[in-house]
């Protein structure tokens, strides 16, 4: 890697970039030092999370992003594209020498194509602000992950997103047209928006999922919306978790699509509609909107199915409850700071496999000493299978012990996934927290992906540590 002094690379940014785009006072080099990722937050209370970015630069386009990536890979030094900061697994800690490079200063929708259905948006913008600018014309993204307010919109590209709408909009990969993203050596790459291409391998699916690893997002052209004319809430009561994941199954197969489908477990039940709830029930929140036309009769098939697996009709003020309290999340460092151990674990498989995963994941993190709680919903459901979001809580006795127990229930909810058959990760990314798992989840198709990664950064400065398991492994 590099051997050039911080002051010698801080120098040639600003002569690149000008004083006012680098940064290098201890305020800022901490606040580009970790993500989200409770064990990052963990150490930054233990003050263990020892190193800091040699600076902080904050380009203003595409060509001051390509000016950076020239001079740090002819001098090896390492790179960390950074968004806001929101990760939840280890996708931005810097190694030592590195330069950040915060895109927050490229925050403009540059383009609405109503005609298309389009809109052109730089990586930097936050989510909430670009939907709130689509709103604004009368449109939306259909884009709602919980992290809205506090993630950018190339953040989800970069860990390949899904929002809490996915089931009628899809996720981000079905959302992104084009893009404009910088190479490792400089050269800028635009992928231009068109409804579909045929014209060899998608240059999108390189970028989408990358966490950093390989270039830099810069600009997105993405699908939007028309706001909906209508929209209709209901709950649900299941019997249990196996009859609400049966009942998601025949509403997937029978061809609904409501955007929101969202099955809690017994426990997650009691905790978030504890007022409506009883018994072991599971509750399932289903929101249709579009055409009034369309409302109408989705929400009656899905009624149908509902009856059919013993569910129970609520009403609509548990869904009113979900969609008002969303995104209000109480903050990890605050439970860290008072020796619990939690995180969240997003994994997906098929139907024929999903009561299997739930079961063997719970049974296996429960088992991990100081667990508290496990519970799980699903969010996101396909024609072929849907995902299970699993929460944990743990209070190990010992602070010193805090680490230990988080290592211990990820790694029982990863091998039971992997064993199940299941995907390590549904749509929070890699980052270092799942590492051990990659070689499991691709098999040898990961000698393809180091492959493009040896091609694409030879000189390997693009986010080293994360993503891809050690290259001499």
């Amino acid at each position: 890697m590099s051997k050039s002094s911080a002051a010698a690379v801080r120098a040639a940014l600003v002569e690149r970039l000008g004083g006012d785009a680098v940064h290098w006072d201890e305020a800022s080099l901490r606040a580009h030092a970790h993500d989200t990722w409770p064990l990052a937050l963990l150490w930054a209370q233990q003050g263990s999370l020892a190193t800091l970015p040699t600076c902080v630069v904050m380009p203003r386009s595409a060509q001051e992003v390509a000016a950076v990536l020239s001079y740090a890979n002819r001098e090896g030094v390492p790179v960390v594209p950074y968004g806001a900061g929101s990760g939840v697994c280890g996708g931005v800690l810097p190694p030592a020498g590195a330069v950040v490079i915060d895109l927050r200063s490229m925050d403009q929708l540059l383009e609405l194509n109503e005609t298309n259905l389009l809109a052109r948006v730089q990586a930097g913008m936050m989510g909430s602000e670009f939907e709130s600018a689509l709103n604004g014309h009368g449109y939306s993204m259909g884009h709602f992950p919980q992290s809205i307010a506090v993630s950018t919109v190339g953040g989800w590209v970069a860990t390949r997103a899904a929002g809490q709408f996915s089931t009628r909009y899809g996720s981000i990969e079905d959302m992104l047209v084009g893009l404009e993203a910088v190479l490792p050596d400089g050269r800028i790459v635009r992928i231009a928006p068109v409804p579909r291409r045929a014209a060899g391998p998608d240059l999108r699916h390189l970028f989408l999922g990358s966490e950093g690893t390989l270039a830099v997002v810069t600009e997105l052209a993405v699908r939007i919306f028309p706001l909906p004319e209508s929209r209709r809430l209901m709950t649900y009561s299941l019997p249990d978790f196996d009859a609400g994941l049966e009942a998601l199954r025949a509403i997937m197969r029978a061809g609904w699509r409501p955007p929101v489908l969202r099955l809690y477990d017994a426990a997650e039940t009691a905790r978030h509609f504890g007022q409506w709830a009883s018994d072991e029930a599971s509750f399932l929140i289903v929101i249709s909107e579009g055409p009034s036309a369309l409302t109408a009769v989705e929400l009656e098939g899905c009624h149908t199915v509902c009856g059919a697996f013993g569910g129970a009709a609520l009403g609509d003020q548990p869904a009113h409850h979900w969609l008002a309290e969303r995104n209000n999340v109480p903050s990890l460092a605050s439970f860290i700071e008072r020796g619990f151990v939690l995180d969240t674990i997003e994994v997906a498989s098929g139907w024929d496999r999903i009561h299997d995963l739930y079961r063997d994941v719970v049974a296996a993190v429960r088992a991990v000493k100081h667990v508290i709680v496990v519970s799980g919903h699903s969010s996101h459901s396909y024609p072929q299978g849907t995902n299970i979001y699993f929460t944990f809580v743990a209070r190990p006795d010992d602070p010193a012990a805090a680490e230990p127990t988080y290592r211990a229930c990820w790694k029982a909810a990863m091998d039971a996934t992997v064993r199940v058959g299941g995907t390590i990760a549904h749509h929070h990314g890699i980052g270092r927290n799942r590492l051990p798992w990659m070689r499991a989840e691709h098999g040898e198709g990961l000698a393809v992906l180091r492959t493009l990664k040896r091609a694409i950064d030879p000189r390997g400065i693009m986010n080293p540590g994360v993503l891809f398991p050690e290259l001499s492994d």
